[in-house]
């Protein structure tokens, strides 16, 4: 381990994090090790990671000593938040600007920064046609990690703003799969209209942030925004029905009926959709799926993720 160079990643037991360990690991070159941060190294997805030869590391991003240490003799860094655990843009803000004063603490020379774009640049909080959240946010959770892109650059932190995308995996784990209607059909019910989302699996996050790793230190100063591909709710309906061998269909809806459905999260999640809806040209134009697949050759595209997934989407 001593000749490889270090990459510490934050949350690399969750989707991004578990994503880019995997890609480290896998590595035939060897030129790189991941240390892997997690709060509980006891878990089995640290344990498993573990068995990849991932160094485990613990710390909490609330303790400055432990994540100076995590970052200690590392090349580099990927920085993640997670703002589902929590429901607070103003606590992932606070996480992040953590991240970035360790990062440039411990000389850090390459920190990738998982990123979205801060709605409010689009969405003044003075427009009424989509809600204000917490006071302050049009999309708390894109928000708070746009705002923050501004830390890694106020402390002198070496940073790619990697723009992700949404995860295709929310079918599975977010309840946005299709739901029987009562009638022996399916409908996918999202409130896009006719615009395209870009998304991607979650473990190809991790392989294109491994690529741009291992590209040296040229993207540094630069967002690179990463998708595998831009598709319509019809087209993801249609692609679950050839798969499945059901009848799905696109139930499109308002977001202000999204909001009204009341789950933890729904009016941050509305305000999303609605976000990709009114926006769909410059949330695509900022994912160029030609640039992603040159980072990843591997890069799923949504039929490719359906037709590797389709026994894990559930139908109720």
């Amino acid at each position: 381990m001593a000749d490889k160079k270090i990459i510490t990643v934050i949350g690399a037991t969750g989707a991004q994090g578990g994503g880019l360990v995997r890609a480290i690991q896998a590595d035939p070159s060897g030129q790189f090790q991941a240390r892997a941060v997690t709060r509980d190294p006891n878990s089995d997805k640290a344990k498993a990671l573990a068995a990849l030869g991932a160094e485990i590391v613990h710390a909490d991003i609330d303790d400055a000593a432990s994540v100076d240490a995590a970052f200690r003799g590392a090349y580099g860094a990927y920085c993640v938040t997670f703002f589902w655990a929590h429901f607070s843009a103003e606590r992932e803000m606070a996480e992040a600007k953590a991240m970035a004063e360790a990062a440039a603490r411990e000389n850090v020379e390459h920190v990738i920064w998982s990123t979205l774009e801060d709605v409010r640049t689009f969405v003044p909080l003075s427009d009424e046609s989509m809600p204000t959240l917490q006071g302050k946010y049009k999309v708390p959770h894109f928000d708070g990690k746009g705002a923050s892109d501004a830390y890694f650059a106020q402390a002198g932190a070496p940073t790619t703003y990697l723009l992700t995308s949404f995860y295709w995996e929310n079918m599975l784990y977010f309840g946005m799969n299709p739901k029987p209607d009562g009638n022996g059909r399916y409908a996918l019910t999202l409130p896009i209209g006719d615009a395209r989302m870009s998304g991607m699996a979650a473990e190809d996050i991790g392989k294109c942030a491994y690529s741009i790793f291992k590209q040296g230190k040229d993207l540094i100063g630069h967002h690179v925004g990463v998708a595998g591909d831009h598709i319509t709710g019809g087209q993801m309906a249609d692609g679950l029905a050839r798969a499945l061998g059901i009848d799905v269909y696109y139930n499109p809806i308002e977001p202000t009926a999204y909001r009204a459905l009341g789950f933890p999260g729904a009016d941050d999640l509305g305000n999303m959709f609605q976000f990709y809806r009114d926006f769909e040209q410059a949330f695509v134009d900022a994912r160029n799926l030609n640039y992603a697949r040159h980072l990843n050759p591997q890069l799923l595209s949504y039929h490719d993720w359906v037709e590797k997934n389709k026994a894990l989407i559930p139908l109720t």
